[in-house]
């Protein structure tokens, strides 16, 4: 694969979602072609999974089970198509999330979400797909919660208490502790425009944005 595939991830309320587009344009500008897309989602079918794990009432294995569902028919029919092609892939969360979500917010099993993870993304490529670089915007959840107040109606999990997101935060910490060199931690605690400076900073160092 020719490719390039980045991941962006955080607790709802970081910010990721205006960065993305923000280095979707800047990479437009210098002649990428590019895939945008989104998890759970970026299929029809993984589309209508997520409507289910927002929004219905299930267990976390249940939960944990229709997000990699999802996640195997995006890879399949999206991410390793465009990757093969050349194309830079931006991916709003993937496996990561779900080991902070389901694995940090739920309390599920790490060691099952890890076996999910290598039949998912293991078995049809030469090792584990992961992303080349994943930029975590890294915000406390009160600040989070503050952001999103009033913003929207909220889905099953934005409704959580704080304490629910604290150990999402964590889940995301040890993931990035057990795979250092693919984050690229980014203090989300600031204004749009400082953010923005050190999302470029951080994929300049890393290749993906020129200079």
């Amino acid at each position: 694969m020719s490719g390039l595939f980045i991941s962006f991830e955080g607790i709802d309320g970081a910010g990721k979602s205006t960065h993305i587009q923000a280095l979707a344009d800047a990479l437009r500008a210098q002649g990428r072609a590019l895939t945008l897309t989104r998890e759970p989602g970026g299929t029809p079918l993984a589309e209508q999974l997520r409507h289910m794990v927002l929004n219905d009432s299930m267990d976390p294995m249940t939960e944990a089970l229709l997000v990699f569902a999802a996640r195997r028919d995006h890879v399949q029919r999206v991410i390793m198509p465009a990757l093969a092609r050349g194309e830079v892939v931006l991916c709003d969360r993937f496996t990561d999330a779900t080991f902070a979500y389901q694995g940090g917010g739920r309390g599920f099993d790490w060691q099952v979400l890890r076996q999910l993870e290598q039949w998912v993304q293991g078995p049809d490529q030469a090792g584990l797909l992961q992303p080349h670089t994943t930029v975590w915007f890294d915000l406390p959840p009160a600040v989070a919660a503050e952001r999103l107040a009033g913003a929207r109606v909220p889905d099953k999990f934005e409704s959580q208490p704080i304490a629910f997101f604290e150990s999402v935060a964590t889940g995301y910490a040890r993931r990035q502790a057990e795979d250092p060199a693919r984050f690229a931690r980014i203090n989300a605690h600031q204004t749009p425009a400082a953010v923005w400076l050190d999302v470029q900073a951080a994929l300049r160092e890393r290749g993906v944005l020129q200079p």
